[in-house]
């Protein structure tokens, strides 16, 4: 179980990045040979066969324009895979618990963000082999600070957006 809730993609979100990403490239999807490529629309690795698609996607940009924040230069985009159609999301799978994408040794970056859309901190997280407790003890840290009002949740080696977390 983990003590924090991993956010996919917003359903709507999904629905323009099928047709344009947010670097303004229509979407190209494909079928894809191997499994294991982070999906964001569910939070889980894709199987061999699906139909998939790599986008660009800018988290920040789109919770900004939900809120009427301004991230100004901290608005940043990168590659996130994604079912190339619908699907129904985030499920319960009774043999994965914890937080999505998550293995130990893999590095990952918590970005806090604050309420105008600014990071106010960070710290690189090296996943134990407890891995819920890892993310919870990184979690806990950023929200400790009442100005942190989201964290994302960014794989270090491509710099792939994996989740966000809201304040609880």
């Amino acid at each position: 179980m983990t003590g924090y809730e991993p956010r996919p993609i917003d359903p709507a979100a999904l629905g323009e990045l099928r047709a344009t990403d947010d670097a303004g490239r229509p979407c190209r999807p494909f079928t894809a040979d191997e499994g294991g490529h982070p999906l964001r629309c569910c939070l889980r690795g894709n199987e061999p066969g699906e139909r998939i698609a790599l986008v660009s996607y800018a988290p920040l940009r789109r919770w900004a324009a939900a809120t009427g924040a301004s991230p100004g230069a901290y608005d940043e985009q990168g590659p996130v895979f994604l079912h190339a159609e619908a699907c129904s999301g985030p499920g319960t799978d009774p043999e994965r618990e914890g937080y999505p994408f998550s293995r130990p040794g893999a590095l990952r970056t918590v970005r806090r963000y604050d309420a105008h859309g600014r990071i106010v901190g960070g710290r690189l997280l090296e996943i134990p082999a407890e891995e819920a407790k890892g993310f919870d003890a990184a979690l806990d840290e950023a929200f400790a600070d009442p100005e942190v009002v989201l964290a994302h949740v960014r794989a270090v080696e491509y710099g792939c957006f994996h989740f966000e977390v809201r304040r609880p």
